[in-house]
């Protein structure tokens, strides 16, 4: 039987990998411009988690950041700071960002029991306390929740899209999507009834 504890972090891990791998190729540009109404951007999501790793995995821990993060210094985080890069926040910042972030939190994963006791300062007091698996399942979603809107963001950039894609030829997806089409077209608002 696989260790439950193990098996969280290579799913964390796994995730994680699958998010950058979104950034590989792309312009400055391509990497932060908003795809989405609400502003949704690769680099952001990026950055979004470093703070979520450095939190969830290591201060909730009594393991803070080794290094500052001004969004969350100077509060701005919770207007959104954390979900775009500023101008002056390069790629190779927020990236390296990240993965520090990360090593981080696989030394706290890696020391410690699941059941390891710990503090969401930001939580609402009555649940503010929780341990390293809730926090370990709570980042292995966010992380996969975040991979995949940074795997639809890239499909919307370029074309490329998850790991499968190149599994299909171009025609085969044509015919997918014709499909896909037609089936949802049956609801469209201005079809006349058959």
């Amino acid at each position: 039987m696989p260790d439950l504890k193990e098996e969280l972090h290579q799913k964390l891990q796994a995730s994680r990998a699958a998010l950058l791998s979104k950034l590989d190729g792309l312009s400055e540009y391509d990497r932060r411009r908003p795809m989405s109404p609400t502003g949704t951007n690769l680099l952001g999501l990026v950055k979004h988690l470093a703070g979520l790793e450095y939190g969830y995995l290591g201060e909730a821990f009594g393991r803070p950041a080794p290094e500052a993060m001004p969004w969350i210094e100077d509060g701005s985080i919770w207007q959104g700071a954390d979900m775009w890069a500023r101008p002056e926040e390069s790629s190779e910042y927020i990236i390296g960002l990240y993965q520090r972030a990360c090593a981080h939190a696989d030394r706290v994963i890696t020391g410690l029991a699941l059941d390891a006791p710990g503090s969401v300062a930001h939580w609402p007091a009555e649940r503010r306390e929780t341990t390293l698996g809730v926090l370990l399942i709570r980042m292995a979603a966010e992380t996969a929740q975040h991979a995949g809107h940074a795997d639809i963001i890239r499909e919307l950039i370029d074309g490329k899209g998850g790991p499968d894609y190149d599994a299909i030829d171009e025609s085969a997806w044509q015919a997918h999507l014709a499909q896909v089409q037609a089936a949802a077209d049956t609801f469209a608002p201005n079809r006349p009834p058959a």
